[in-house]
């Protein structure tokens, strides 16, 4: 008792052959509904309550100025920015800063071998120059 097979290639095996082609026309469609929907909605988002705001004579408002970076080596040197400064100079330097602007920040950087009196020093020369706002920079320490 044998059964029959039909030989490879009758059954349907060439009626199914994979698409190799890629259709983007629902690619498209959904692009242009897209880009209909942002053409609608983009002024609406832009459009504000219109106002007749009252004039006043009030100063306006300043951006605030670059701050003051005052470095701190470990041979006793002082730099204003980049700019060395000679010890005896620093209070005259730092005072003319703050007669311009006297509400700047400082930063005060000081290398970590440098004496606890020397960092205390200069916080005082530029509080006595005329600044209010002091900030003491610090490296951030590497998570472990």
């Amino acid at each position: 008792m044998a059964l029959w097979l039909p030989p490879t290639g009758e059954v349907g095996e060439d009626r199914y052959q994979p698409l190799a082609e890629i259709n983007v026309t629902p690619m498209v469609d959904v692009m242009l509904v897209l880009l209909v929907i942002f053409m609608v909605t983009a002024p609406l988002l832009t459009v504000g309550v219109p106002l007749d705001l009252p004039k006043t004579s009030a100063a306006q408002v300043t951006q605030p100025s670059e701050p003051i970076v005052l470095s701190l080596d470990r041979e006793g040197g002082s730099f204003i920015g980049n700019e060395r400064v000679d010890r005896g100079d620093l209070k005259d330097r730092l005072a003319r800063l703050a007669a311009d602007d006297p509400d700047r920040i400082v930063y005060v950087r000081g290398d970590r071998t440098i004496l606890y009196a020397q960092l205390m020093d200069a916080l005082g020369l530029v509080n006595s120059a005329g600044f209010t706002k002091v900030s003491l920079l610090a490296e951030g320490a590497l998570p472990k």
